[in-house]
């Protein structure tokens, strides 16, 4: 796992995402609808929290849900891009969110150092952010800004997501077009190194379909996903090699002739330990799984 976000280009990360602030809610209706599923695992946990950071948040669409959740909280959204917390900031301003919400904060800063003070937070909540960071980094993070008895919720994409898309650039040339994607075991491991209690993890998969190899492309652009591997060719691709990559992904459209682009999506939860022993110290209602017990759900 370690040599796979040393092979990630942060800079051009940080970058794609900045420019992407204007068109990525065009195109992130993949990313509302896991943020939807990742509020609605909220429903089954006991958790009154006053302070709750949305790490990696956009343009806010999580933080706005967590507003109208908890309308007594104060949420604070924090993204490395600062066009995205500029964003986020401006729909609020501008009434983007309807009915009661409580007090947001959208600020600038890296969630392998966050902006927050220690123990501040009662819940950290990120959607589809830590496949582009070091999760020992940012959970060591998360379980520092966590108070006592805090709970952390977290999506990210699992090593299947856009196989479809690997597999087409494999078959033009071997340089890597898709950085890997963590694995869930890993990230319940690294949940365990950063002190946490009791993970709870599992995994489901969402395929969106286009007409096109260039809409599912378009779309990607949009929301800022761009290759930041470090080992990727450095100028444009030739037009024979696109060519090529294009029809090797068209050669595996439906029988409707759209093309799929498939999502592996890990989710995850877990505590902050109220004391020094562990997953003994979760709050009343927590069940805590062995890692050796985690398993894939497809």
């Amino acid at each position: 796992m370690t040599d796979r976000v040393a092979d990630l280009d942060r800079r051009r990360v940080r970058a794609a995402f900045q420019h992407a602030a204007k068109s990525y809610d065009s195109a992130a209706v993949l990313q509302r609808e896991i943020g939807d599923r990742l509020m609605e695992r909220l429903d089954i946990i006991r958790h009154s929290p006053d302070r709750i950071l949305d790490a990696g948040s956009g343009t806010g669409y999580c933080t706005r849900a967590l507003s109208r959740r908890y309308p007594q909280a104060r949420v604070v959204g924090v993204d490395v891009a600062p066009g995205m917390a500029r964003e986020a900031a401006r729909r609020r301003r501008r009434g983007f969110l309807p009915g009661r919400g409580g007090r947001e904060d959208h600020v600038c800063g890296d969630a392998e150092s966050l902006p927050v003070a220690s123990a501040s937070m009662d819940m950290v909540v990120s959607n589809l952010m830590l496949q582009w960071c070091s999760p020992d980094a940012v959970f060591s993070e998360f379980r520092r800004v966590l108070r006592p008895g805090g709970l952390l919720m977290f999506t990210s994409f699992g090593p299947d997501t856009l196989g479809e898309l690997r597999s087409a650039w494999g078959s033009v040339d071997g340089a890597p077009h898709v950085h890997d994607f963590i694995d869930m075991h890993d990230l319940g491991d690294a949940l365990m190194r950063a002190g946490f209690a009791g993970p709870v993890m599992d995994v489901e998969r969402l395929v969106l379909t286009y007409p096109r190899v260039l809409d599912m492309l378009r779309d990607l652009k949009a929301i800022g996903a761009r290759n930041a591997v470090r080992g990727r060719h450095p100028g444009l691709t030739g037009k024979d090699r696109f060519a090529g990559f294009c029809s090797a992904y068209e050669a595996m459209a439906g029988a409707d002739g759209r093309i799929s682009a498939s999502y592996e999506i890990v989710y995850g939860h877990a505590w902050a330990p109220t004391g020094s022993t562990g997953s003994s110290d979760m709050p009343a209602g927590t069940v805590a799984v062995a890692l050796s017990r985690i398993t894939r759900r497809g």
